[in-house]
């Protein structure tokens, strides 16, 4: 089985994942790093304390072979200041 190692990047806060894990393939490693980053940003990018959380996916031989990015954007609108459409 192959193995896969998830680095994560979390504004300027690099975690490399030196031990990694065996998995089926690349798509089980995309579920691998879809869930991770989901859970990492659910506290962080909700406190506002990051913008986006990113999974980089290295196989065996250490080279990236996919990225998960979560990312949050909010934009505050002002009611008073809309103006209606013509």
């Amino acid at each position: 089985m192959p193995q896969f190692h998830f680095d994560v990047r979390d504004g300027p806060m690099f975690v490399p994942d030196e031990d990694g894990v065996e998995l089926d393939g690349l798509d089980a490693a995309k579920h691998e790093a879809t869930e991770a980053a989901l859970e990492i940003s659910r506290d962080r990018l909700a406190s506002g304390d990051s913008r986006a959380v990113t999974i980089e996916v290295r196989n065996e031989h250490r080279q990236q072979v996919m990225t998960v990015t979560v990312s949050l954007e909010i934009n505050r609108v002002d009611p008073q200041s809309r103006q209606p459409p013509a």
